[in-house]
């Protein structure tokens, strides 16, 4: 008879060992995980790693743009130049003439206009003044004002015998440029701006205007307008030629 080997059992694990076996099974996974993960960055980095530029290639693409890019520094657009130039000298005239030409006006004595043809005497609300109407509402001796010839306030005289006289008087002040008011009480034209004075027929009585007041003939048409026409011959109070013409 055949005696069985006997089988020889292993010893069981000390308490040690059983303790020691588990904890090197997560060691060796994390080491896997590790290397998977610098794996995988690695070849993360490499795709987007910058491709290989050709040094010569590249500077010949970028000189041309540079060498452009310095010329441009140095050009100079001549026409357009000018026109700014212009531009900036026509503003800065026109800004000056605009505040010189009313500045020198004001120092210039107005003139009583003229012009062909005859210009209607109006009324303050702009209504024609016709003869026969305006004779029966005023008095001898009366010095109204009228819309004259371009638009400046001319004197209607009416004479002692109730006419109207043949020439009226533009009622603007040959010193500054005031409206001179009638006063029936001194006979005479008196500026209360600077004490100018006139006498009926517009002569200068007392500065300091120097020139009488300027002149229009007056007609009528045949509708019995009144009319203004300029004056343009000798001026009967100087003997000498109008002013304002």
């Amino acid at each position: 008879n055949v005696v069985p080997f006997p089988l020889r059992r292993s010893a069981p694990a000390s308490p040690t060992e059983r303790t020691r076996l588990p904890t090197l099974r997560p060691a060796n996974i994390t080491m896997k995980l590790f290397s998977v993960l610098s794996a995988a960055l690695i070849g993360s980095s490499a795709a987007f790693a910058p491709a290989p530029v050709n040094v010569q290639q590249r500077s010949s693409a970028v000189a041309p743009v540079s060498m452009a890019a310095v010329e441009g520094e140095f050009y100079i657009d001549q026409n357009r130049r000018n026109l700014m130039n212009l531009i900036l000298v026509g503003s800065a005239a026109v800004t000056i003439g605009g505040l010189a030409v009313p500045y020198i006006l004001f120092f210039v004595p107005p003139g009583s206009g003229g012009g062909d043809g005859g210009t209607p005497a109006k009324d303050a609300l702009g209504n024609e003044i016709f003869l026969k109407e305006y004779l029966a509402e005023k008095k001898a001796g009366d010095h109204s004002l009228a819309q004259g010839l371009k638009g400046d306030a001319t004197y209607l005289i009416v004479k002692d015998d109730g006419t109207l006289e043949d020439y009226g008087l533009n009622a603007v002040c040959t010193h500054l440029g005031c409206v001179v008011p009638w006063s029936a009480a001194n006979n005479k034209f008196m500026c209360p701006c600077h004490g100018s004075q006139y006498a009926p027929t517009g002569a200068v009585v007392r500065g300091p205007a120097p020139l009488p007041l300027a002149l229009a003939h007056i007609e009528t048409d045949e509708k019995g307008t009144i009319l203004f026409n300029s004056w343009t011959e000798t001026d009967f109070r100087t003997d000498g030629k109008p002013w304002w013409t």
